[in-house]
């Protein structure tokens, strides 16, 4: 036979749409995002993507923002359950977490041998034929101004950690910082506000752009961390993607959410799982479920996010102190920072998402030159460099605070905690009436990321694909993956998760969609000849899945993936003969 491998992975949207309030023990949290302007309009925010690293008594957030607008409205609140400590995260350690843990669907490719006897030629069995990979006073309590327990800069933010008695101390300290609320979400800060939560007002510092924009880290004293939810339902969009990532000792499972494994026969394997947040948007939509529970994408070792990129040991901070401002790019480069590649045609760039902005600050761009010219010879244009901007050890610190001590704490994280979890849903705004809180449970197995399966091409065009768990689906000649209308659910089960020991079914359909495919099958004639069948759903049998696709970077594309990851925040803001 001749076998085809074949993947595709699509990096799917992450919408978390919300903020990081780390709960006391069985509390809920959440959070909020304006912007200040004159009037609430939506702000045009990318994406956000969300870790947790699982300490005893502590959780450790780190949030990654992509926005687009003007840097003056970026502004974002988050409610926090106690003072936290902030520092700089890694823009690196988010792609390559990205990257490592993606669901991928795949299938090998199999024909028949369709020859007739005597007949020879170099096509015959056990050949391989293509393959690839795709895939937050004074006077009667509440009527002052709030307290101030924390004001700091952090990397390009300014984050202030207000703690106030009431909804109407906390709103006109926004407003009179020029964050601007919707009253709306008055109700939602007061439930907040109830639970004992403090709100950290972050925005950009004074003079710096979206593209310094990066990952903020956020320390909490905690026993489960939490995806705040219920603000974001004043604006969030319809099936909105929520996915996070759990690095600690064992995997992690939903608390307040249900956990869903999802029917592998509704995935269209043969276009590589290009139907995939419909199906995870149906499942978790299912009885039991209610829009409220969460798909596991991939559990196991946290050795599949790379180590690439995020530190390297050349990265030297301190050789930039005291230089001429022609010799930074030199030195950037000698470091591996920053590359002026002309031969493949990508001009001058960073090699971290943050070396240019860092650049841009300290050494800008003369009007009239492009960012090839200037950086790719700066001795020629000594004479445009803006001295007044250039600070060597501003540089210095700057290298120092936003790309090498981040990403020497990351790489800590990836090698002190052997195991990641990914887990990802879809959810409106209806449902948004209480914030998932997650656990670990040791007892639970891996889920793959990988999910393989077999087609097999029959003498007569049509197919017969075997699927990870073993069942078996006919699909006839020249005709799409079957939508198995009717009776076939969406979901193979519906568990609740507890902290240790087996999930508890709420929904079993395996028998269901046994009985459902045997009669699709019998109905085209495949008398299921191989053994077939099997239970099980997509996660715990054969992992999650993702109907996305992570290229890799063009031969020559030297800078970092952009990942699109979109979310509704709220602002001011795919015979033999057969008998």
């Amino acid at each position: 036979m001749k076998r085809t491998t074949l993947y595709a992975t699509l990096s799917l949207t992450l919408a978390a749409g919300a903020w990081l309030g780390m709960p006391r023990t069985a509390e809920a949290c959440g959070g909020t995002f304006c912007d200040a302007g004159p009037v609430p309009m939506p702000v045009d925010q990318s994406g956000e993507n969300i870790l947790f690293v699982m300490r005893p008594g502590e959780v450790e957030v780190h949030i990654q923002i992509q926005y687009e607008g003007d840097a003056e409205r970026f502004g974002w609140v988050i409610p926090v359950q106690s003072l936290p400590e902030v520092s700089v995260g890694s823009d690196p350690l988010f792609r390559n977490l990205l990257d490592g843990s993606v669901p991928m669907y795949g299938f090998t490719t199999q024909r028949d041998d369709c020859r007739a006897p005597g007949e020879f030629d170099n096509a015959g069995e056990g050949q391989t034929s293509g393959g690839g990979w795709g895939d937050d006073g004074d006077g009667d309590p509440g009527q002052g101004p709030p307290d101030i327990l924390l004001q700091e800069t952090v990397g390009a933010f300014d984050i202030v950690v207000l703690d106030g008695q009431s909804v109407e101390q906390v709103v006109t300290w926004l407003e009179e910082n020029d964050y601007q609320t919707d009253p709306a979400a008055e109700p939602i800060l007061q439930e907040y506000l109830d639970e004992g939560h403090l709100f950290a007002a972050v925005r950009l510092t004074g003079g710096a752009d979206t593209d310094e924009i990066h990952p903020i880290v956020l320390k909490f004293q905690s026993d489960e961390p939490c995806v705040p939810l219920r603000l974001t339902a004043i604006a969030a969009t319809e099936d909105m993607d929520v996915r996070t990532f759990f690095l600690g000792d064992s995997r992690v499972v939903p608390m307040s959410y249900k956990h869903v494994l999802v029917n592998p026969l509704k995935i269209d394997w043969i276009n590589r799982a290009s139907n995939y947040k419909e199906v995870i948007t149906m499942a978790v939509d299912a009885d039991q479920a209610n829009g409220r529970a969460f798909v596991t994408e991939y559990a196991g070792p946290s050795g599949v996010v790379s180590e690439a990129g995020v530190h390297s040991p050349s990265w030297q901070p301190a050789a930039f102190v005291g230089i001429e401002p022609t010799q930074v790019v030199d030195l950037l480069t000698q470091q591996g920072l920053y590359i002026c590649d002309f031969d493949w045609g990508n001009g001058c760039g960073g090699l971290h998402p943050l070396v240019q902005p860092i650049l841009d600050e300290f050494l800008p761009l003369p009007a009239g030159l492009t960012r090839d010219e200037f950086y790719g010879d700066l001795e020629q244009h000594a004479d445009l460099i803006d001295l007044e901007r250039w600070d060597a050890q501003g540089f210095a610190d700057a290298l120092a605070q936003r790309i090498v001590e981040p990403g020497q704490n990351a790489v800590e994280l990836l090698r002190r905690n052997p195991y990641l979890t990914r887990m990802y849903t879809t959810i409106s705004p209806h449902e948004m009436t209480e914030d998932p809180m997650f656990h670990a449970n040791a007892d639970l197995p891996e889920v793959e990321n990988l999910r393989n399966a077999t087609q097999r091409i029959l003498c007569d065009g049509a197919s017969v694909w075997t699927l990870p768990d073993g069942r078996e689906v006919f699909v006839p000649a020249g005709e799409p993956w079957p939508e198995f209308e009717g009776e076939m659910p969406w979901e193979a089960e519906v568990q609740e998760t507890p902290a240790a020991g087996a999930p508890m079914m709420l929904v079993d359909n395996n028998e269901l969609i046994d009985q459902q495919l045997a009669a699709w099958n019998a109905q085209h004639g495949w008398d299921g000849s191989s053994d077939g069948g099997g239970s099980g759903g997509i996660d715990d049998a054969s992992g999650g899945g993702c109907a996305c696709t992570v290229e890799s970077p063009a031969q020559g594309a030297w800078w970092a993936l952009a990942f699109t990851l979109g979310f509704g925040l709220w602002a001011r803001r795919r015979p033999l003969p057969r008998a």
